[in-house]
């Protein structure tokens, strides 16, 4: 399978990376290893998480989902067969997102015993407190670099003027620099980055791995009325997508996937993995025909009308 340069590291990903939020959560841990089994089985290296994966479900504390990667490349040995994304910067019981320099020291090592390595290949930014100074942020990751615990350094859910801002305190002040950006990117959510963090990206050579690649399950058609969703834990977050812009792409999707004789997951990844705008879309999974949908994506030969066709149909008024 092809692999794709993460901006300017010496990092190469698959065309699809696997999302790891779902481990611990909707994913008992010998589920998350059978999903991870088939992803790289399947010819897929790079696997998302965060230190904050899945403080949100009951009975969890954060860390849930490293915890299962790490024991995962342990039993099977492959950590320098993998890539490994982590976050920094949720709240993990401090009570407010944190990007300072002591949080992220301490986040890094909690990360690091999770994870059983000795250094992160990816390590991101996950969120911003809008208080630490750049500066401070970047001084912390530098100092991680230099331990051997980071490899490389990227963010997510940074406004255009904070990255801007990062990046140049980068440049002038030999800072590390974020490598990659990961922003909410898909065929219905494409205004805030098509017009902030993008351009950004592609005139400072940043990879990009976008996340809520599928709208939160939308575009696999499997939400199409307020009666489905009840579908899955996931379901009331796709209520807005269920207007007549939504409805269109949904539309377009059947279309190019009947075409195509694929599924309309597989085309909406297709329709990101083919945008030149994006490395790699982060999408998760819970059973083997969602990771079917990965290679669907990554086979499908999508014709120019047929990316027009997905282009129209999920146009925004600007």
């Amino acid at each position: 399978m092809e692999k794709r340069r993460l901006g300017n590291t010496d990092l190469y990903t698959a065309p699809i990376v696997l999302g790891g939020n779902v481990f611990g959560w909707t994913l008992n841990e010998k589920e998350s290893f059978a999903v991870l089994d088939e992803f790289v089985s399947l010819g897929f290296n790079t696997i998302d998480t965060a230190d904050a994966y899945s403080r949100w479900a009951p009975g969890n504390q954060g860390g849930e989902s490293e915890t299962i990667i790490g024991k995962w490349m342990k039993e099977r040995g492959n950590y320098n067969d993998v890539t490994i994304i982590t976050k920094v910067g949720s709240d993990m019981g401090q009570g407010h997102k944190d990007i300072s320099e002591k949080h992220i020291l301490k986040a890094a090592e909690d990360s690091l015993k999770r994870l059983q390595v000795e250094q992160i290949d990816l390590y991101l930014t996950h969120w911003d407190d809008d208080d630490t100074p750049v500066e401070e942020t970047l001084g912390a990751y530098q100092k991680l670099i230099e331990s051997g615990k980071v490899k490389y350094i990227g963010a997510s859910n940074l406004s255009p003027q904070r990255l801007r801002n990062s990046l140049e305190a980068s440049k002038k002040q030999g800072l590390p620099r974020y490598e990659v950006f990961q922003p909410e990117y898909n065929l219905y959510a494409r205004q805030a980055f098509e017009e902030g963090i993008g351009p950004i990206c592609k005139e400072e050579g940043l990879g990009v791995i976008t996340y809520y690649s599928l709208a939160s399950g939308f575009l696999t058609g499997k939400y199409r009325t307020e009666a489905d969703l009840n579908k899955s834990v996931r379901g009331g977050g796709v209520q807005k997508y269920l207007d007549e812009r939504g409805k269109r792409i949904l539309a377009a999707l059947d279309d190019v996937a009947a075409r195509h004789q694929i599924s309309q997951a597989g085309v909406a990844l297709a329709w990101l993995v083919n945008n030149p705008a994006v490395t790699a879309p982060i999408a998760s999974a819970t059973k083997s025909k969602h990771l079917q949908a990965f290679t669907e994506a990554t086979q499908v030969k999508l014709t120019p009308s047929d990316m027009e066709q997905l282009n129209q149909a999920s146009a925004y008024v600007k």
